[in-house]
Formats: structure tokens, C-alpha cells, sequence
């Protein structure tokens, strides 16, 4: 992703975090034309070097340890197994109790499938649904940088950052979302993202926090997420990567028994 707006102000993080969380958001952006050269160039080299972290791959997979708790404070704890092709595919499985699978998805560009195998349904969506279920504007691309780590919907429009201890945050104004970025100022790995609707009619809201980095494949992969998204409903959702593989063979098996009722 490149970005092409620079800094437009110096502000502290308190103060962009209290702008973020507030109706008027757009008060902290500030005309580009007074932004410092200097603070041009320090947010230029900021997004390099976040960018220099993006984790690039042909193929993806890992075990995923899922805590996940859902709009009527129903706690639940499964087993993922997700492989993507980039661009192309995601397939999951899904195991709950004794190891026993109990749904199957196929992610593509236009579709979304589901195999529910306690209730022995097939259920044949649009890529659309995936807006439905998380109340965010995801697409395939969107949800495999997700999986993989990669920062989301962080858009070429930075109005304001701050150096704060050990850590540096920059705000962007994209087309869905005012972005709160959040990252090590050593590494420039992510350790946060606060994501608030522009739409001052909604009260859509992202939280994701990055934890325990680790480096086996030559790149910063955080092995443990927390994600909580709100707006009529809240979903608080905890992935514990168990292991994770880059470029590796993958296949994404998914037939329908002919005994499974379609809906």
C-alpha cells in the first residue's frame, strides 16, 4: 500500500486519541501545505519502513487457537486450520469439541461457502457476507491480510502522528474508517490499530492489538491478536497462532455430501 499524503501536524498521542474518539474527528486534520519538511520526511520514513515489515507470500497457513465471544456474551474456544492462496483462496476448518470438524469455509474473490457439518447444511453466500457477519468492509484481500498480520484499511491520507515512549502512531482519514496506527518505534512492527467510522451517523468501531512477535520465517508475524468490533453488536474475538507456515504447499478440499440440505 503506498501512501502518498504526509504529515500534516505534530500532535501528542493523548491528543489524537482524544480527537479519534470524538464526533469531530475531522478537527485535527490540518492543511498539508503547513506541515513541516522535516515531518514530511520523518512520516515518509515511518511508512517505508512499516511497509518493509509487510509480510509478502504466494501461500499461507496456520493453527489458530480462536476464543471468540459473540453479541449475546456467548463464549466460545475452537481449533483453526486456515490455508490461503494470495488473491485466490481461503479455506478453514474448524474444529470444536474432542477435535471433531464442525464447519468447513471456502473464501473466494465472489463467494463465500460453508459447510455446517453438526447441522449437515451447505450454505452458498456472496463475498457480501462477510460484511454481514463482521459490520466491517471486508473483501478477500482485506481478510487475508488480516489472517496474515499486514496492517488494514490504512489509507494514503496521514493527517497527524506522535512519537509517545517507545512507540509512534500516525492517523489516516480513508474512504470507511478514521485509522489510529500504532507502531514499535525500533522495528516498526504493528502493535495496534483503533478504527472509528467516518460516518458520523454509525457507531462502527475496530480495536486490533499485535503481541508476541515472533521471527522464525524472516519476517515479524505476530502469533497472538486480540479484536474486538462493535456497532449494533460486539464481538471480541482472540487468535492464538499455535504455528504458521509461508510458501508451502497447499490444497483446499471442499466437496458437498450429497446428503447436506442447501440453504
Amino acid at each position: 500500500m503506498a501512501i502518498i499524503g504526509m504529515l500534516a501536524a505534530c500532535r501528542s498521542t493523548k491528543n489524537i486519541q482524544t480527537a479519534i474518539n470524538k464526533k469531530d474527528t475531522a478537527a485535527v486534520v490540518v492543511a498539508g501545505a503547513d506541515a513541516h519538511r522535516d515531518s514530511m520526511q520523518y512520516i515518509e520514513t515511518v511508512v517505508q519502513q512499516i511497509q518493509q515489515n509487510h509480510i509478502d507470500y504466494k501461500t499461507f497457513s496456520a493453527k489458530i487457537n480462536v476464543d471468540y465471544r459473540d453479541a449475546g456474551n456467548r463464549n466460545y474456544n475452537v481449533n483453526a486450520f486456515v490455508r490461503m492462496y494470495k488473491d485466490s483462496a481461503i479455506w478453514i476448518s474448524i474444529n470444536a469439541i474432542l477435535g471433531i470438524e464442525a464447519m468447513r469455509a471456502l473464501i473466494t474473490t465472489d463467494s463465500v461457502k460453508l459447510l455446517d457439518k453438526q447441522n449437515k447444511e451447505y450454505i452458498a453466500r456472496s463475498i457480501d457476507y462477510l460484511q454481514e457477519v463482521t459490520e466491517l468492509p471486508l473483501n478477500l484481500s482485506t481478510l487475508q491480510d488480516l489472517l496474515v498480520g499486514n496492517p488494514v484499511f490504512l489509507d494514503s491520507n496521514i493527517v497527524a502522528y506522535s512519537k509517545s515512549g517507545n512507540t509512534i502512531s500516525l492517523l489516516s482519514v480513508g474512504q470507511w474508517f478514521k485509522h489510529l496506527i500504532t507502531v514499535s518505534e525500533a522495528d516498526k512492527t504493528l502493535l495496534h490499530s483503533k478504527l472509528d467510522d467516518v460516518d458520523l451517523s454509525r457507531n462502527r468501531t475496530a480495536d486490533l492489538t499485535y503481541t508476541d512477535y515472533d521471527r522464525k520465517q524472516d519476517v515479524p508475524f505476530s502469533t497472538k491478536r486480540i479484536i474486538t468490533i462493535a456497532e449494533k453488536n460486539k464481538l471480541d474475538i482472540t487468535l492464538d497462532f499455535k504455528q504458521y507456515d509461508l510458501n508451502k504447499e497447499v490444497s483446499f478440499p471442499f466437496s458437498i455430501p450429497k446428503n447436506y440440505k442447501k440453504r
